[in-house]
């Protein structure tokens, strides 16, 4: 296989950065990621000192053991350290912020989170456009990425909010160009719920970012933290639009797919949209993804161990949801929707997501969506090329682990 180096080549200026480490000792001479500074400073910079442990539990347990997972397997170099440091700092006055945002207005507490469209299902199978489609009806409510970041406006009013967001979230691409033709990074779209969750230090975005395998992850902590965020923005358009109905709200991660019933405990009417794509397509896409997410914050040359993530894991995750809901054991709340149905015909595809979860489905959502999707063709930022050779994988081997999941689903063949 094809290192990660030449794959993903840095700019020079990277280089440059990660190298310095080699001069004084290592990279962690240079950027320190101690939890107990990193709070203090937290609460120096801020002037509070309430993380809000009432929202989500042991913030600070979960904040330490990832930082020992991270010092102890993810090999991090300078720019790693760098944006997990930036990063953490960021999170910890968000939870600052949060917390004193709903001491002063406890009544936040009180907003109901009813009947929300939780996308989910494989990675790379059409799960970020169809949240980016679904989060331009109106009616609907999203976590728009730069609320997600900055929940509060203690940091300035929405317009520097978003640029602070923005220049996050560039550094990816200043760091990694080649993520522009893989995921878009952007301000102003809704942010996938594992970035929203960040802040509860349980997530599983820390582990996608970072090989971190003894990273101890707490799904429902960080679920609960992300929704006292849905409840302060919800509170706020309500305040904003007293006149209107509350929106319904369109959440995504592919991560929900092994904890539905933690998700249905939470939000007992969700409807779930599965989304389901030829695996043949979505397992290299997704190792690419991976790979050029951590090789952006680590030197390691992991594509090995990154081929026996890809594994069967995703076939044999879909094929118990199916199992299940033949069974009856999970609520009647799934509506399936095919990655070519989606890009056949996106506005029949997504009216029928309407007609299954009751909702109206307006002439003006429906030009909200050709007017998105004029914006945005297929290719803008440079495509994204992956085979399953090009990562050490065998199609017919493929082929036969996803057999029971194409024809359970009927999931149309790319490949």
């Amino acid at each position: 296989m094809k290192a990660l180096a030449e794959r993903f080549p840095r700019p020079d200026l990277v280089k440059r950065i990660n190298l310095m480490a080699d001069t004084v000792g290592g990279a962690a001479e240079l950027i320190s990621l101690d939890p107990t500074e990193m709070i203090e400073a937290s609460s120096r910079i801020t002037g509070l000192s309430d993380f809000g442990e009432s929202i989500d539990g042991d913030w600070r347990g979960r904040l330490e053991g990832l930082v020992a997972s991270l010092e102890a397997e993810a090999d991090l170099n300078v720019m790693g350290r760098l944006q997990v440091r930036q990063e953490i700092l960021r999170c910890l006055q968000s939870r600052l912020f949060l917390k004193k945002k709903i001491t002063e207005q406890p009544e936040i507490l009180n907003e109901e989170i009813l009947e929300p469209l939780i996308i989910t299902g494989t990675g790379r199978s059409g799960t970020t456009i169809t949240l980016e489609l679904l989060g331009q009806d109106a009616d609907s409510l999203a976590p728009i990425a730069w609320k997600a970041f900055h929940p509060t406006n203690d940091l300035g009013d929405d317009e520097a909010l978003l640029q602070l967001t923005e220049c996050e979230q560039d550094l990816w691409l200043d760091v990694c160009p080649q993520m522009a033709a893989i995921h878009e990074l952007r301000s102003d779209i809704p942010d996938e719920c594992i970035g929203v969750q960040k802040p509860s230090f349980g997530g599983m975005l820390w582990w996608v970012l970072h090989d971190v395998q003894t990273f101890p992850m707490d799904p429902e902590a960080a679920m609960k933290y992300q929704k006292v965020i849905m409840q302060v923005m919800q509170y706020e358009y309500r305040q904003k639009h007293p006149q209107r109905k509350v929106p319904h709200w369109v959440l995504k991660t592919p991560t929900y797919l092994p904890m539905l019933d933690l998700v249905f405990s939470i939000y007992p009417d969700a409807w779930i949209i599965l989304n389901h794509r030829d695996p043949l397509k979505t397992v290299p896409s997704g190792m690419s993804t991976l790979a050029a997410t951590r090789y952006m914050r680590s030197d390691r040359e992991n594509s090995e161990q990154l081929l026996e993530l890809a594994g069967n894991a995703r076939n044999d995750m879909m094929m118990d949801v199916y199992r299940r809901r033949q069974a009856g054991e999970l609520p009647e709340r799934f509506i399936d929707l095919h990655f070519s149905d989606l890009m056949n015909d996106p506005v029949k595809a997504l009216a029928a997501v309407y007609q299954q979860s009751g909702k109206i489905f307006s002439e003006q959502y429906q030009q909200a969506i050709h007017d998105y999707l004029a914006r945005k063709p297929k290719g803008k930022h440079g495509k994204h090329s992956y085979q399953p050779e090009d990562w050490g994988m065998d199609t017919e081997t493929l082929k036969q682990q996803a057999k029971d999941y194409l024809d359970s689903y009927q999931v149309n063949i790319e490949s």
